[in-house]
C-alpha cells in the first residue's frame, strides 16, 4: 500500500509515476481531496474535544462551588453530539481513502522502462546459445506423452483442463528438479520452510492479492472462516513476520520454500491450453527476502542471480528482461523476468519473476524493524521464483530431447535421479 503522505507531498510526481501503471490522474485528485477533508475533520474534532475537556473542568469547578452549571452541561452535551457526528463522518471519509489506497499499485522505480505493456520491456542479458537440432524438436507435452511420463488426458478426466499426472521417471524428474533447487538456495543462505497451503484474508491482503485479485484464486471455508489456496509461497513466507517488529541486526533474512501454487488463470482462455506452462496447480520453489530499504535493490540483483544460477547449472539458455512499468505486478517497484528457451516454440518463455516490492507489502502487513538508533521502520520485501518447477521440466524435456525420443538428464540432476542418465520409452 502506498503512503498517503508521499502522495500528498509529491502530487504531480505521484500522478506521473502511477500514470505509467495505468492509473488515472482523477484517482489521485480524489484521494488527495478526501485526505484533505479527513485532516480537516481531525483538526475540527480535536478542537471540539479540547473544548469539551475544558467545559468538563469548568462544570466540576462550578459543582464544587455549588454554582448552577445547567447551561455548561447542556452545551457540553451538544458538543458531544457534534463530536460523535464528526467521528462518524471521519470514519466514512477514512474508509474512502483506504478503499482507493489499497487498490493503487506500487510506484515504479526510476530504472524500470516506462510503457503500458511487455513490448516496452528491456532485455538486459542473454546466457548461452540455443541448441541447433538436426531433427524437428517436439513440444514437451508430446515428448512426455510419448515417453509415458506425463498424462494430461486422464488428469482432464479427473480434474479438468490445465492439470497433469506426472508418472514414473516424470514424477522423479519433477522431484529431482525441486530438490536440486532447494539445495542450491540453501547454499546461498536461504532458510528452507514448509508453509501452510491455505491462508486467511489478512495474509492475502498483506502481500497485495486482495482485494484487487480475488477472481484469480481458489477459496474455501474452514470452520466458517474464508480461506484461500495459496497462489504462491510468497504469501505465507512474507506474512511470516506480519504485525511484527524485527531486530535490524537480523536483516537481511532469506526464506525459500517448495509449495504447490493454485491459480484460477482467469482471463487466460485460449492461452497455453496444452502443456505445463499455464496450469491451475503447479509446484514452485519460491525465494523471499526481508531487507533494510538501502539494501533492497542490491538484494534484488542477488536474488535474480540465484534464479539464473539454477538455469546455468542445468545448461538451459535464457535471457533476463526488466519489465515495463505497465507490465510489472501490482506490488512491484521493479521486476526482472527470466525467460527460458523452448525449442518447440522457438521462443523464450517466463520461468522466473524476481521483484522488489520496496515497503509496499510491509505497510499493508505491518512488517517493521528497529534500527540501531531505536527507530522503527518498514522493511523492504522481495520475492522471486527459484524456479517454476513445471516450466523447468518442460525446458529440460525440450532442450535435452534426442532424435530417438529419449531425453538426457542434465548432469546435476543425475544424483537426484538415482543415477539415471536418460529417460527412454518403456
Amino acid at each position: 500500500m502506498l503512503d498517503i503522505k508521499v502522495i500528498r507531498e509529491n502530487v504531480q510526481w505521484a500522478k506521473d509515476k502511477l500514470a505509467s501503471r495505468g492509473v488515472q490522474a482523477a484517482e489521485i485528485d480524489e484521494v488527495i481531496a478526501l485526505d484533505e477533508k479527513r485532516r480537516a475533520l481531525i483538526v475540527k474534532t480535536e478542537e471540539l474535544k479540547k473544548n469539551r475537556n475544558a467545559a468538563s473542568e469548568a462544570i466540576a469547578v462550578a459543582k464544587r462551588n455549588k454554582e448552577d452549571a445547567t447551561e455548561q452541561i447542556a452545551a457540553m452535551k451538544n458538543v458531544g453530539a457534534e463530536i460523535k457526528a464528526l467521528d462518524s463522518e471521519l470514519a466514512e471519509v477514512k474508509a474512502k481513502v483506504d478503499y482507493i489506497l489499497v487498490r493503487l499499485p506500487n510506484f515504479p522505480d526510476d530504472s524500470a522502462p516506462v510503457g503500458p505493456d511487455e513490448s516496452f520491456s528491456r532485455e538486459e542479458r542473454k546466457w548461452s546459445t540455443p541448441r541447433e537440432f538436426d531433427f524437428e524438436p517436439l513440444a514437451h507435452w508430446d515428448i512426455g506423452e510419448k515417453l509415458g511420463i506425463l498424462d494430461f488426458e486422464r488428469a482432464a478426466k479427473v480434474s479438468g483442463s490445465r492439470f497433469v499426472y506426472y508418472k514414473g521417471a516424470g514424477a522423479r524428474l519433477e522431484r529431482a528438479v525441486y530438490n536440486f533447487m532447494l539445495d542450491q538456495h540453501a547454499k546461498e543462505g536461504y532458510e528452507e520452510m514448509i508453509t501452510p497451503y491455505l491462508v486467511n484474508g489478512e495474509s492475502m491482503f498483506g502481500t497485495g492479492q486482495f482485494p484487487k485479485f480475488t477472481e484469480d484464486v481458489y477459496t474455501m471455508t474452514n470452520e466458517g472462516e474464508p480461506m484461500t489456496l495459496i497462489p504462491t509461497a510468497e504469501v505465507p513466507l512474507t506474512n511470516f513476520y506480519r504485525d511484527e517488529i524485527l531486530d535490524g541486526a537480523q536483516l537481511p533474512i532469506y526464506f525459500t520454500a517448495l509449495s504447490p501454487a493454485f491459480r484460477s488463470e482467469a482471463g487466460s482462455a485460449g492461452r497455453d491450453t496444452r502443456g505445463l506452462i499455464r496450469m491451475h496447480q503447479f509446484n514452485k520453489v519460491e525465494m523471499v527476502k526481508f531487507t533494510k530499504p538501502e539494501e533492497s535493490f542490491n538484494e534484488l540483483e542477488k536474488m535474480t542471480a540465484d534464479a539464473e544460477n539454477i538455469l546455468k547449472a542445468l545448461n538451459l539458455p535464457y535471457h533476463v528482461i526488466t519489465l515495463a512499468t505497465g507490465d510489472a505486478s501490482f506490488t512491484s517497484a521493479k521486476t526482472y523476468d527470466i525467460e527460458v528457451w523452448l525449442p518447440a516454440q522457438n521462443t523464450y518463455r517466463e520461468i522466473s519473476s524476481c521483484s522488489d516490492c520496496t515497503d509496499f507489502q510491509a505497510r499493508r502487513a505491518q512488517i517493521r524493524y528497529r534500527d540501531e538508533d531505536g527507530h522503527v521502520n518498514l522493511v523492504h520485501t522481495l520475492n522471486g521464483s527459484g524456479l517454476a518447477v513445471g516450466r523447468t521440466v518442460a525446458a529440460i524435456l525440450e532442450n535435452y530431447q534426442n532424435e530417438d525420443g529419449s531425453v538426457t538428464i542434465p548432469e546435476p540432476l543425475v544424483p537426484y535421479m538415482g543415477g539415471m542418465t536418460k529417460i527412454e520409452a518403456k
